[in-house]
């Protein structure tokens, strides 16, 4: 290739496998430890597709050998080497994709992860596996994710269900959604500024806020098999925001084949995703039928089902326990996906059969799911 910077491109693609057609003693010291470093990872899975080692390259094979290479010895190369979203792409390729278990089952590797809900999906479905000290490490790194998950998302929240803007009221808390612009604009008129053909605004109005009472019921009922690992991660997140909000009760129910009530911990996310079992069978049904006898003031009530609606026992259950619910009145959502990309994979022709029964079937991010129920409680 003529491009030297393309050549090197597609040689750190494909790593020791294009040694003919790019030899790796064409690259400088720092493209060579980036080529290894990738390698360590990557030429595993070739492996695995049948391609060996050491018949590339006239017998070169073996010059890129990472066998003095440990996996947090690897982990220190990739944060040398790499940007943080090249190293998180990696990271998140290692657990998650090429099955490179090794990484969480040392403490000292798993403290050089970089924490993120990539990490956290795979130290969940991992932790069934893990020995107690590892457990202890995983609920530590859970933590520090689930705290930043709740820093960004948090203040979204609780502005979306922060009540309407009353425009007859004045508010000393002055943050940009309460910027009353147009009263702004009235108030500072007089301070036209002719020559620059703007306005010097003298002094900023803000809407005070009408603050709701929520006397609501919201129960979040949470399918717990692999599929919806994300959206697990986010409803326990969800559930501990709506539950330090003032007259709502927050109900958590997961499921799989049995039904888990953690109501209890629905305060606590770390709690709630140190709980969470991954694996076995479905049955919505059984889990619909546990939450109806959760409610007690059906018009006051929100039933949120998460879920990939893969019901794994006969439907008639499922589907009898939502018409009762709609006959009940209580406001239904079924959540196909609860995540920041609200990217859903379920099951179309039973979310129909559920929309007929009386449920709203939608996947949203966290903040549009907060203004959902925003606009059912208002």
């Amino acid at each position: 290739m003529s491009d030297p910077n393309l050549a090197l491109r597609w040689r750190l693609v494909l790593g020791r496998y294009a040694e003919r057609s790019l030899p790796s003693d064409g690259l400088n010291a720092g493209d060579q430890r980036a080529d290894r470093a990738l390698d360590y990872l990557y030429a595993r899975e070739m492996e695995k597709r049948g391609l060996r080692r050491g018949k590339i390259a006239r017998g070169r094979g073996g010059s890129l050998d990472p066998g003095v290479l440990t996996p947090l010895g690897w982990l220190g190369e990739l944060r040398k080497l790499f940007p943080q979203s090249v190293y998180e792409t990696v990271q998140a390729h290692a657990i998650d994709n090429l099955g490179m278990s090794e990484l969480l089952s040392d403490p000292q590797v798993l403290d050089a992860l970089e924490p993120n809900p990539d990490l956290l999906k795979a130290l969940i479905a991992f932790k069934g596996r893990a020995d107690p000290a590892m457990r202890d490490k995983i609920r530590e790194v859970t933590r520090k994710v689930v705290e930043e998950i709740l820093r960004v998302l948090k203040p979204r929240v609780e502005a979306a269900l922060a009540g309407k803007p009353n425009r007859f009221r004045r508010s000393q808390l002055k943050v940009m959604q309460n910027f009353d612009w147009r009263a702004t604009i009235r108030e500072n008129l007089k301070h036209w500024d002719a020559d620059r053909k703007r306005i010097v605004a003298d002094r900023l109005r803000f809407h005070g806020r009408n603050r709701r009472r929520l006397p609501w019921t919201i129960i979040l009922c949470v399918d717990q098999s692999g599929s919806m690992l994300s959206s697990t991660i986010y409803a326990a997140v969800m559930a501990s925001i709506l539950a330090a909000l003032p007259a709502v009760a927050v109900k958590l129910v997961v499921f799989d084949t049995k039904v888990v009530d953690l109501s209890r911990e629905a305060h606590d996310p770390v709690e709630v995703l140190m709980s969470v079992q991954l694996g076995g069978g479905t049955k919505i049904g059984a889990a619909v039928e546990y939450c109806e006898t959760l409610v007690t003031q059906p018009t006051r009530t929100i039933f949120v089902l998460i879920s990939d609606f893969e019901e794994g026992a006969p439907v008639r259950r499922l589907l009898a326990g939502v018409r009762r619910m709609a006959s009940a009145r209580i406001t239904m959502l079924g959540l196909g996906a609860l995540s920041d990309d609200a990217a859903p994979v379920y099951d179309r022709r039973m979310a129909e059969r559920l929309v007929g029964c009386g449920m709203t079937i939608a996947a949203l991010t966290p903040d549009r799911f907060a203004e959902w129920i925003g606009g059912v409680i208002a």
